[in-house]
């Protein structure tokens, strides 16, 4: 019976990606393009400060979900190398691909949070705050290996993320307890409440389709890293710690979520094979409909 209603509240989400599969010929690329810049810089930035900013945080709660959020990233690193010896020959186009085992979609993380009997989408936004600056961090690092970029290009396309800025400008307004004014406030959760519609439609118009025909042996340790490695990964250590409660939920769907639906952009710019790196979001976009909504039970049943 839980199950069944976790299922129905990821059902419409779902519904909204086959959507933007089916209306996909009905905007021109450059239009779904321009969509996902939209998103990418002002509607998903504006929901990750309302979430975060919306009710007070402690240093002590953001200093404690900084290290967890960061120790998931580097275990996918981690476990997403043992793919290198089956992936491409050139270390740019691994790298491109390698970043799939630890980015994540934002906005069905939102989505999973949402159907998370006593999801907290605050503690969420924290997370994804302290983990979208170490997350570029390692994919920028493992794009520019061949020096395209020096330490000091890193650091500012890291800095300038916006996802990073939002987040943590809502942890600011979060910790100092500010009161942002009504008016002000308004336009900011207008623009909040269309981001993930958006982003679904975007996710089911630019995704291939028949890109689970296509798995082997490298995407398949890539996805399984991403989608039951990791979150099974946060279920061992809090049962060991014997921990409990919102945070370790957020945290193993934050662990279970598919990849970053813009990671192929961001290989497209350092010159990595873009179609790869686009069946690999594919591939766990659509595999996370049957995974996703099994660590959402074993969340609010186990934690």
């Amino acid at each position: 019976m839980v199950f069944v209603t976790i299922l129905s509240g990821l059902i419409p989400s779902f519904l909204m990606v086959i959507l933007g599969g089916l209306v996909r010929k009905r905007l021109s690329e450059n239009a779904w393009q321009g969509l996902d810049k939209l998103n990418f810089e002002i509607l998903f930035p504006t929901l990750l400060f309302v979430a975060a900013s919306g009710r007070p945080i402690a240093l002590s709660q953001v200093a404690s979900i900084a290290p967890l959020a960061w120790g998931i990233l580097v275990a996918g690193l981690l476990f997403g190398y043992l793919a290198r010896p089956f992936g491409p020959e050139r270390f740019l186009d691994f790298a491109g691909c390698w970043q799939t085992a630890w980015r994540f979609n934002t906005a069905l993380g939102f989505v999973a949070i949402g159907a998370l009997s006593g999801g907290d989408a605050a503690i969420f936004a924290v997370v994804v705050g302290m983990a979208v600056p170490m997350a570029n961090v390692f994919a920028v690092s493992g794009l520019s290996r061949d020096g395209q970029l020096g330490i000091l290009g890193t650091l500012k396309r890291v800095a300038l993320n916006p996802f990073l800025i939002a987040s943590l400008g809502g942890v600011v307004v979060a910790l100092t307890g500010v009161q942002i004014p009504g008016p002000v406030l308004a336009p900011l959760e207008m623009l909040a409440q269309a981001a993930i519609p958006v982003a679904l439609i975007s996710i089911g118009a630019t995704m291939n389709w028949g890109a689970l025909a296509r798995l082997d042996r490298f995407t398949g340790i890539l996805n399984g890293t991403k989608l039951m490695i990791l979150p099974a990964l946060v279920c061992i250590v809090a049962l060991v710690a014997g921990a409990s409660g919102p945070l370790v939920q957020v945290l193993i769907v934050f662990a279970a979520l598919p990849t970053a639906s813009a990671a192929h952009v961001l290989a497209a710019g350092f010159g990595a094979d873009r179609k790869l790196v686009a069946t690999l979001i594919a591939q766990t976009t659509l595999l996370s409909a049957a995974t996703l909504p099994v660590w959402i039970l074993i969340a609010q049943t186990l934690f």
